[in-house]
């Protein structure tokens, strides 16, 4: 079916703590999709960030991010107290500063951990069967949290080595130590997925679809890594051999070194693949479909010795393919996967994709160089895709119109229909996506507000000053929501 929606980390919305949360304001937002008869609510990776903030470098892939955990609700269930709050920094509601952030909502949250102690039984039930149902993950991740702050936040495999190769008798020293430590991760964890679950209640409650995100690749300094480095290659020493990346293109001449370890997946296979499927089935648990990023990498990646400072050197290695997905559709059924098949794409890569009849992605910034054939122009489209403006990784659309070639510019307004004078680019391209065939249509809030670069969620490759972008509900004007309302309707998605 026709249908559309806005693509908007929760951390970028409004909230009183520096940082957008799963409160009352999410909830607020979701009203606001319903009333514009929008279906879908687009996010990114809800794990806890590591290195750079970024919701692409997470400690884990299973584990969400105390950092959404609203202190709000706690207050309203007595855990936490107003006392525990009246220290509260006062923090920017338009830019998240994580330096500040980081440590003000960690205080609330072991402030929170010890109100939890003289909770009712219910809650300390409530909390075991959590830990239970989710033991496969949470005892490595929380232990792994633990360490690393035991360890001054450093990486892993600068540990001492008998716990960095996880040794049985340092792992246990280790788990009985910091025994308090452990279960302050894991009661975050509870907290974390208590909130988001009866947040993706509410939403599903009133028609509306959450599509999150799943990175093909983990952080290094992850629990995924320490826990199983037999998964990935490593030496001896816990070091990556290899590392992930894309090669030189038109866009960097050294190409992009990620810096991601690599699977070893001849033993995913012997495996049966369980690590993954353990992966996906908790995405699905969290989401209602997954937009699965750097989707090409399941049939060939790009394979970077990690010795070398740029991506210039490497070499295309052939990936899983469909012995991957033919595994994860049996053990799991019909995939719930949006394949971000965006890059380098190959004839194999699009024979993956359409094997298990998996839409892929349309970004309407990258259409107008010139070429009629552009995959990425509307008159090119098939129905099962998804088509954006554009993503957290763009600019916004005024941005781009604006640094745009005149060429460009000009082809944009002739195929829109607008001249110089009454182009609005964001808009232009709203109304592209929403008339296209593409069965779903997304657009990030920044563009439904027609903002500007500085409002640009992430520039990718740059260090530092990412993720940080916010709203608050007075600026999106009723004049906004009522001219989504109409194009939604007209085009038959509502």
């Amino acid at each position: 079916m026709r249908q559309s929606g806005i693509l908007l980390h929760p951390t970028s919305l409004p909230s009183r703590w520096g940082i957008g949360d799963m409160g009352a304001a999410a909830y607020q937002f979701i009203d606001l999709l319903l009333h514009t008869h929008q279906k879908i609510w687009q996010v990114l990776p809800l794990g806890p960030t590591g290195y750079g903030d970024s919701p692409y470098q997470c400690f884990s892939a299973f584990a969400g991010n105390p950092l959404l955990i609203s202190p709000d609700l706690l207050l309203g269930e007595g855990l936490l107290h107003p006392d525990d709050v009246a220290d509260y920094p006062q923090h920017s509601d338009t830019l998240i500063d994580y330096g500040a952030v980081i440590p003000s909502k960690t205080t609330l949250l072991r402030r929170s951990f010890a109100r939890f102690r003289s909770a009712p039984a219910a809650a300390h039930n409530d909390f075991a069967t959590f830990c239970g149902a989710e033991s496969a993950w949470l005892g490595n991740f929380a232990l792994f949290m633990a360490l690393k702050e035991r360890n001054g936040g450093v990486v892993w495999s600068s540990w001492p080595a008998p716990i960095a190769t996880r040794t049985a008798v340092a792992l246990a020293e280790a788990s009985r130590e910091l025994q308090a430590e452990v279960s302050f991760h894991a009661y975050c964890q509870w907290l974390f997925f208590k909130q988001w679950r009866a947040l993706r209640n509410y939403a599903n409650s009133r028609g509306i679809t959450i599509i999150g995100d799943a990175p093909i690749f983990v952080a290094y300094d992850s629990a995924d890594v320490w826990s199983a480095p037999e998964l990935f290659y490593l030496d001896d020493a816990g070091l990556p051999t290899v590392v992930a990346g894309v090669p030189p293109d038109y866009f960097s001449e050294d190409g992009q070194r990620w810096g991601n370890p690599l699977y070893r997946w001849e033993e995913h296979k012997a495996q049966n693949y369980s690590w993954w499927t353990a992966r996906i089935k908790a995405n699905a648990a969290l989401y209602d479909l997954v937009r699965l990023d750097h989707f090409r990498g399941f049939a060939a990646y790009w394979e970077v010795p990690a010795s070398e400072p740029t991506a210039r050197i490497g070499q295309w290695v052939t990936g899983p393919g469909s012995d991957l997905f033919d595994a994860l559709q049996r053990a799991l059924g019909p995939l719930p996967i949006i394949a971000e098949d965006l890059g380098l794409i190959t004839p194999d890569v699009m024979a993956l994709r359409d094997r298990y009849h998996l839409p892929g992605m349309k970004i309407l910034q990258f259409a107008f160089h010139g070429d009629p054939k552009e995959p990425f122009l509307p008159h090119n489209y098939h129905p099962n895709c998804v088509v954006y403006t554009g993503t957290h990784d763009n600019d916004t659309t005024l941005g781009w119109y604006h640094s745009a070639p005149n060429s460009e510019q000009e082809y944009m307004r002739y195929y829109a229909g607008v001249t110089p004078h009454t182009v609005e680019p964001a808009w232009d391209l709203l109304r592209l996506a929403w008339s296209s065939v593409a069965n779903t249509a997304i657009v990030p809030l920044q563009d439904l507000l027609s903002l500007p670069t500085e409002a640009r969620m992430n520039y990718p490759g740059r260090l530092g000053g990412n993720w940080g972008w916010r709203f608050r509900f007075t600026d999106i004007p009723d004049t906004v929501l009522e001219r989504l309302q109409l194009a939604t309707v007209s085009y038959n998605r509502n």
